[in-house]
């Protein structure tokens, strides 16, 4: 990026550390694996939350390259890049939802990847003739997009698991049956 502009860089911030951006779509995706019923679903969550983290990378990237050599009267705040929404909202755990329920979660995340999306739309419509900075918001747009796809297929592996009638309200971590041998007996 040739050009240093503090406001793009307050407006790509929100990518960053914002309640839709990419630290906290990285933590989210990182921490639901763990409850996830099958590999495939777990899997998604793994390589995706992994992705998001390279995304935090490159948005960190653009900012610092947008607000190199302005001096401190031309930023609002220090030149460190750390993560924070556009209006100057620090990043906090807040920001991402984990659950413990496969569906709920997953859900969770096509909402996410969305938003992400979306923002990223608003961002291209302020940057799309500045092929420097719309180019990687570009591809980031794109990613938000095949996320979306991998994680309805992860939905769908899960709920060919479930009992098709009852898959809203069973948490297959705490709901299944017991089979202990000091469960009453069913009469």
């Amino acid at each position: 990026i040739k050009e240093p502009n503090a406001k793009m860089a307050q407006f790509i911030m929100s990518q960053y550390g914002g309640p839709d951006g990419e630290i906290g779509a990285s933590m989210r995706y990182l921490s639901q694996r763990f409850t996830m019923p099958n590999r495939t679903s777990a899997a998604v969550l793994n390589d995706i939350g992994t992705e998001e983290l390279a995304h935090l990378e490159m948005v960190s990237t653009m900012v610092h390259q947008l607000t190199r050599d302005l001096t401190m009267e031309e930023i609002d705040h220090t030149v460190g890049v750390w993560p924070q929404a556009a209006g100057g909202v620090p990043f906090n755990a807040c920001e991402f939802q984990s659950k413990g329920d496969p569906i709920t979660d997953l859900f969770e995340d096509l909402a996410a990847e969305q938003k992400a999306r979306s923002t990223y739309d608003n961002i291209l419509r302020v940057v799309r003739n500045i092929p420097e900075v719309a180019d990687p918001i570009r591809f980031l747009r794109a990613r938000e997009v095949v996320h979306f796809q991998r994680f309805g297929e992860a939905l769908r592996s899960i709920q060919e698991q479930l009992d098709a009638k009852n898959f809203y309200a069973f948490n297959p971590g705490f709901d299944n049956p017991c089979s202990a041998s000091c469960a009453p007996e069913a009469k």
